[in-house]
């Protein structure tokens, strides 16, 4: 049962890195700043430090709320806490907004030094790739030399797999949750729409919007929109809206009719009144592109020879988009490298959303691995 407990009010910290960042493209950014947030203690011999990385929509906001905002709670709050399965009475938790963010990280929306203007398109594609190699210098300023575990969902999922292979010194433990080990061509198709969206968006002026006072939002409305329907399952869908009319009876125009049609549509306004139409590019791109294999013909079990982590890999019944398929495709590399490793398939009616949901089994199955990452170290 998950206690009711948070990590109370939290504040955002800020770290400035003058060395140049060399992305997987060959673009350099001379000077960037990561934004992060930190929960619990980080013990003597910095040895119970735990790095969360997001998915495409997520941020540096994992627990906790702001004193400022006290409903702005963190996008992780039912996972992260005291007593909570990543327990931050035992752990010392990072949570940061990766590179190419729009929630204080430098990226799109950030002042260029060279031209005095917002990067806008100019700023580079980033990858997967790229943001290990900042987090590292994250990592690096706090003093951690290694991670207890390196953990995240979807495209965070991903960013776990990176650390295993970028610096597999460097973390003991790798947790995937509802990930892949790259994207589908369908995946692929889902976020070239998404994107087109926003790129045929009349406002979003070759991704320079900023400087004409407009934000892409119907672009970006769309994006949400057909993005949101692929988290969700066909069940979940059902269940909660079903064929459901908002007057309770057919209006005969293209008007809001359906509760579904509601529901996307408000999902759709809220996103676009506080992400970036700029990052959204960015976030998708990162998740096309990752593809450990492909430097190895393809050959998985080959992309994962350098990892020497110990891996608890988890899928959800109803997740269409990262299907359980996907993790056992991991988990086979993995074994086949010979490495510890721990799979789950939870029963969920939440599709790929069940992630960032309070399951019962889900969250057992988190805090029965991490309490034994725990007894690794002496708090």
């Amino acid at each position: 049962m998950e206690l009711n407990t948070s990590v109370g009010i939290v504040s955002a910290q800020r770290a400035t890195f003058d060395t140049p960042l060399t992305f997987r493209s060959g673009a350099v950014l001379p000077r960037y700043e990561l934004v992060y947030e930190t929960y619990g203690t980080l013990n003597a011999d910095k040895s119970n430090a735990i790095l969360i990385c997001h998915a495409l929509s997520g941020n540096h906001h994992v627990a906790g709320s702001y004193a400022d905002a006290p409903k702005n709670v963190g996008w992780w709050d039912n996972m992260v806490g005291p007593g909570k399965p990543i327990d931050t009475n035992k752990f010392f938790v990072i949570g940061l907004n990766n590179l190419g963010g729009c929630h204080g990280s430098t990226g799109p929306i950030s002042i260029n030094p060279e031209t005095g203007k917002p990067y806008g398109a100019s700023f580079p594609v980033v990858t997967v790739e790229d943001w290990v190699e900042s987090q590292v210098r994250l990592a690096d300023l706090l003093g951690i030399t290694q991670f207890a575990a390196v953990l995240g969902g979807s495209l965070g999922g991903m960013q776990a797999m990176q650390w295993s292979l970028s610096y597999p010194e460097r973390v003991r433990h790798v947790l995937v949750i509802a990930a892949a080990p790259h994207l589908t061509a369908e995946n692929i198709a889902f976020n070239d729409v998404a994107r087109n969206a926003i790129l045929t968006d009349p406002d979003f002026h070759g991704g320079h919007y900023y400087e004409h006072g407009v934000v892409p939002t119907r672009g970006l409305r769309l994006a949400r929109m057909l993005g949101h329907i692929t988290y969700l399952s066909g069940d979940a869908m059902a269940d909660k809206f079903g064929r459901s009319l908002r007057s309770g009876k057919l209006g005969f125009s293209y008007d809001i009719e359906f509760e579904i049609e509601s529901y996307l549509r408000y999902q759709g306004d809220k996103f676009a009144s506080y992400f970036d139409a700029n990052t959204y590019l960015l976030m998708t791109k990162a998740l096309d592109y990752f593809d450990p294999a492909r430097e190895f013909e393809g050959n998985l079990d080959k992309a994962f020879a350098a990892a020497r982590a110990d891996f608890l890999v988890l899928s959800f019944s109803t997740d269409w988009r990262f299907s359980p398929d996907r993790s056992r495709e991991i988990v086979s590399a993995l074994l086949h490298n010979r490495l510890n490793v721990s799979y789950g398939e939870i029963t969920s009616t939440h599709g790929h959303d069940s992630f960032l949901m309070q399951h019962a089994h889900y969250h057992e199955l988190v805090r029965a691995y991490l309490a034994r990452v725990s007894s690794e170290f002496s708090a």
